[in-house]
């Protein structure tokens, strides 16, 4: 079970762009310019709205207003979380130190890959500076210092283990199967930095990074072009069981056969570039091998047990700790209330600014998107 103790970046733009604005009420921007407040921390429409530019990379005209609608509402309600998480750790003396930041920016520009020439660039592109960039850094680092606070009082017992073992010990054998880790290319609009939209991008950029892998590390080049939130493990997906090959075509929309001539491949040798039924393009790298069935005994899966509990746990934990401070928060939604106020139309809201135009920076990720949202057609 691995641990992320930073989400990406891309996303911490994105839902803490707006905490860089002015404290204190409503009545200091006019009505219409302010989405939200927190506790009297402002959350301004511009910088909600340049999430949903962001995200769309351009094709924002094309969403009807009941799209806008949603998707505005589904954006705000995730910078409401992290403002209100934010405001609680502070209230709870949780302040990330320079070093910290310093760390934290560092680990950033390592994982893309970025010289300070290429990472000055990219944040001329999004409209931001160092220093913004850094204090949302410092943003982000003190949730997840809240996040950890919590964790570490999560504790699992041995009888727990043991008990979750001994009822039912057969499904920790191994079976046959690949451990795998894929790269995918994604033709939609999904919001990633070096998102490929439409057909025609997409191949040409899993081309451009079949030709890197022949020489490029392949975990590195998942973290920086991978369209699948695995880019996260540098583009592990764990193991697939040979009982789950029949099931391929269901689960990835790839045939069955490919997870014969997966498990015919060599330890770390890699497939060609592989489209599946939804257009999304693979790479997938064979990172392991299991060949025979196994019995393991409860010394050798008591980690993978407890690491098991112990995630379940947080993220329950988790929940709780974000409902609880949105309860204890003062929170004021004026979108919400003025589609409340018109909820047979939608003209009261401005059409989405074209991207880049605006302050903030990067878009949630397209697992936030409203499922009963249209996108943009291609």
């Amino acid at each position: 079970m691995r641990k992320i103790l930073l989400h990406s970046f891309l996303f911490v733009l994105a839902i803490s762009a707006a905490a860089c604005g002015n404290s204190g009420s409503a009545s200091g921007t006019g009505a219409d310019d302010v989405a939200a407040t927190v506790n009297g921390k402002k959350i301004l429409i511009k910088d909600l709205d340049s999430v949903i530019a962001q995200q769309f990379r351009g094709q924002e005209s094309q969403l009807s207003q009941l799209a806008q609608a949603a998707y505005r509402l589904q954006a705000l309600d995730t910078m409401i979380n992290e403002e209100v998480l934010f405001q609680r750790a502070a209230k709870e003396g949780i302040n990330p130190t320079e070093e910290e930041v310093r760390q934290a920016v560092q680990q950033y520009k390592q994982s893309r890959s970025l010289t300070e020439e290429a990472f000055a660039a990219e944040l001329k592109q999004i409209n931001q500076s160092e220093e913004q960039f850094r204090e949302l850094a410092k943003r982000q680092l003190a949730v997840n210092k809240l996040y950890e606070k919590l964790s570490s009082q999560l504790k699992v017992q041995d009888r727990e283990v043991s008990e979750v073992f001994n009822e039912n010990p057969k499904q920790f054998s191994l079976q046959p199967g690949v451990y795998l880790s894929d790269i995918i290319v994604d033709p939609a609009s999904n919001g990633t930095k070096f998102d490929a939209v439409g057909e025609v991008q997409a191949e040409t950029r899993i081309r451009e990074i079949q030709t890197r892998l022949k020489n490029g590390d392949y975990a590195t080049v998942a973290r920086q072009l991978s369209e699948h939130e695995s880019f996260k493990n540098s583009g592990d997906l764990g193991f697939l069981a040979k009982e789950q090959f029949a099931g391929l075509p269901q689960m990835m929309g790839l045939p069955a056969s490919l997870g014969d001539r997966l498990m015919a491949m060599q330890e770390g040798e890699l497939t060609e570039p592989i489209k599946d039924q939804a257009g999304r393009w693979h790479i997938f790298k064979v990172t392991g091998k299991q060949t025979e069935s196994r019995d393991r005994t409860l010394d050798e899966v008591r980690k993978e047990i407890n690491d098991a509990i112990l995630a379940q746990r947080k993220q329950i934990a988790d929940a709780a700790l974000q409902a609880r401070a949105r309860d204890e928060a003062k929170i004021e939604n004026f979108l919400a209330q003025r589609m409340l106020e018109n909820p047979n139309s939608f003209g009261v809201l401005r059409p989405v600014p074209a991207a880049g135009k605006a302050g903030a920076a990067a878009s949630p990720t397209a697992s936030t998107s409203p499922a009963a949202a249209e996108s943009p057609k291609k």
